[in-house]
């Protein structure tokens, strides 16, 4: 979407085990011994949601997506199985093996823990261009502030333990400001937003924490939090949508290049390794001078007409 010319778019107990296995693949494999209840079985063949108990020395109990590499891993099971597997994870990436239905769980345990109640997303001529948002050293910022710079935003939350969605989102940005940095004449008009939509837990301290372990340079590169329904309505606006379950953050993967003028150039949907590409879509946004808006569908022309007024 874009405001004004600019764009917006769209406990269960504990009871598991760490063991070292033999590492197959070449890689740092870390394994550990889970088990839960399966939630929901995903149109890919191969995701499926698991309510689980705390993983020892990993993460506490949580509702959560888990992929595997064979979809024969997933044959004959439905939602409400009891399962125990295992749940790989190296450096990139995680996935989960090995399992097996221990029995079915009752109507209670089947049932997945409520989220409470998201900010509604105002659809209509809301200035989010003006609003303080905060950013990881305590200071306010507003996305207007941004006019005349290429940007990439994503949404993430510090706490995801699974390498390959939100880690990746900012290994991604990582790797992009290191690439665009290390360039010769590189422009110097590009800034990096991660919005974090835990709002809750993600204060500025633990952004500004979370943005070191990345190597982050403030200059080029913001952690953004700010009040639930401001994030919400923000991320409903980009097209990202997120569910708080079971202590784990469900969401989908947005990844959006705006050119300098404030139009929406790129929306990757996808998590995995993009730096390469969002290298390359930000040198181009950041030579962009007047581009006219580019509208993905309907229904995102519509909405940014309307922010537009």
């Amino acid at each position: 979407m874009v405001l004004g010319c600019v764009w917006l778019v769209t406990g269960r107990g504990a009871s598991a085990e760490t063991r070292a296995q033999p590492d197959q693949t070449g890689t740092n494999v870390q394994t550990f011994v889970a088990q839960g209840v399966v939630q929901e079985l995903k149109a890919d063949g191969r995701t499926v949601v698991i309510a689980h108990e705390a993983i020892a020395h990993y993460m506490d109990a949580m509702t959560m997506p888990f992929k595997v590499k064979e979809p024969g891993e997933l044959a004959g099971l439905r939602a409400g199985d009891k399962v125990r597997f295992w749940l790989r994870v190296t450096d990139t990436e995680s996935w989960i093996e090995g399992i097996s239905k221990t029995g079915r769980a009752s109507a209670e345990e089947s049932e997945p823990a409520s989220p409470p109640a998201a900010g509604q997303a105002t659809k209509a001529r809301h200035p989010l261009l003006d609003y303080p948002f905060t950013n990881e050293l305590g200071q306010a910022v507003r996305l207007g502030d941004f006019r005349g710079q290429a940007l990439a935003i994503t949404f993430f939350f510090t706490r995801c333990p699974i390498p390959d969605y939100c880690p990746r989102l900012s290994k991604n940005f990582e790797e992009a400001s290191q690439k665009l940095s290390a360039m010769p004449g590189t422009p110097t008009n590009w800034h990096f937003l991660s919005v974090s939509f835990d709002t809750a837990f993600d204060t500025p301290p633990v952004l500004r924490a979370y943005g070191e372990r990345y190597q982050y340079d403030p200059k080029h590169w913001s952690f953004l939090t700010g009040p639930r329904e401001k994030i919400s309505e923000l991320a409903a606006l980009s097209d990202v949508k997120f569910q708080l379950q079971s202590g784990f953050f469900n969401h989908n993967f947005r990844t959006l290049i705006i050119d300098t003028a404030g139009h929406l150039q790129m929306v990757f949907p996808t998590g995995g390794n993009l730096s390469d590409a969002i290298v390359s879509e930000i040198l181009k946004a950041a030579a962009v001078s007047n581009s006219p808006v580019q509208a993905n569908d309907g229904e995102a022309q519509a909405r940014r007409a309307a922010l537009a007024r």
